[in-house]
C-alpha cells in the first residue's frame, strides 16, 4: 500500500499541506439538517495532486469546501498549510484563504461588470498587493488570455471565462489549488485543455492540487484517487 495512503489514518506532519481528522459537518436546519460528512480523516501531503470522486450527494464537493475553509465543520480540526482553522475568526480565514488557497468552481464565478484583468486581480486587491494589476495581466498571459485582458465574461467563451477564473485562483501563487468539477459547464475538447492547463500549472508551481470531477479517467491523472461514499472515505488508491 502506498506511504501516502498509510498516512492518511495517522497524525498530521510537517509534510502534510492539508490535514483532517474526525470532521463531521451536517447542513440545513430542524428536520431537513442532513448529516454529510461523516468522521473524515484525510491527509494531503505537499505538492500531491488528490482526485475526489463518488456518487451525486457522497460529500465530496463539501470535503473540497472544508479544506477551502468555506464551509466549517461542526466537529474535527482542519489543519492547512500548518495553520489550525479552528484558531480563526471569520476575518482571518478569509485572510488566509485568500493567500494560501486558489479556488475554481464550474460556474467560473466572474463578476460581470468586471473585464478578465479587474476579475483575476481581485484576490490581490482584497490583500493589498500593489502589483495586482501587473501580477493579474502575468497570470492572464500564462493561461493564453494576454491578448483579451480587457474584454468582459459576456465576450469570452466558456473555456476562455474559466482561463479567468483558473489566473484569479493563481494570482497570489497560492500553496492549494481546489477544482470544483472544472470541467463541467465545458465540451470536451474545451474540458481537455483546461485540464491540461490545471495540471501543468501544478507540475510547474509544486501546489497541492484538490480535485472534485464525476470523470474517473480524470481523478486518475491525479497522485491520489480518494472515493466518497455516503459522508465517508469508501476507498483511496493511486492509479
Amino acid at each position: 500500500m502506498d506511504s501516502r495512503i498509510e498516512s492518511s489514518s495517522l497524525a498530521g506532519t510537517a509534510a502534510d499541506t492539508i490535514s483532517i481528522s474526525n470532521v463531521n459537518l451536517s447542513l440545513g436546519t430542524g428536520a431537513a439538517r442532513v448529516h454529510i460528512l461523516k468522521d473524515i480523516s484525510l491527509r494531503v501531503g505537499r505538492s500531491e495532486a488528490i482526485g475526489l470522486i463518488g456518487p451525486s450527494g457522497s460529500g465530496k464537493s463539501t470535503l473540497l469546501m472544508v479544506m477551502a475553509g468555506l464551509e466549517r465543520p461542526d466537529s474535527g480540526e482542519v489543519v492547512v498549510n500548518g495553520t489550525p482553522f479552528n484558531a480563526l475568526d471569520e476575518d482571518a480565514l478569509a485572510r488566509f484563504r485568500g493567500r494560501e488557497v486558489g479556488i475554481v468552481f464550474q460556474s467560473f464565478h466572474l463578476i460581470p461588470t468586471m473585464t478578465a484583468l479587474e476579475n483575476a486581480a481581485v484576490p490581490l486587491e482584497l490583500a493589498g498587493n500593489p502589483d495586482a494589476g501587473k501580477r493579474a495581466a502575468e497570470e492572464l498571459n500564462s493561461v493564453g488570455l494576454g491578448d483579451r485582458l480587457h474584454h468582459y465574461p459576456t465576450q469570452l467563451s466558456g473555456g476562455e471565462q474559466q482561463r479567468v477564473a483558473l489566473a484569479r485562483a493563481l494570482a497570489p501563487d497560492p500553496a492549494i489549488l481546489v477544482a470544483d468539477e472544472p470541467t463541467g459547464n465545458l465540451d470536451e475538447a474545451t474540458g481537455k485543455q483546461i485540464v491540461d492547463l490545471i495540471f501543468g500549472k501544478h507540475a510547474e508551481r509544486g501546489m497541492t492540487l484538490v480535485l472534485v470531477t464525476h470523470d474517473a479517467a480524470l481523478a486518475h491523472r491525479c497522485d491520489r484517487v480518494i472515493r466518497l461514499r455516503s459522508g465517508r472515505i469508501d476507498s483511496q488508491s493511486t492509479p
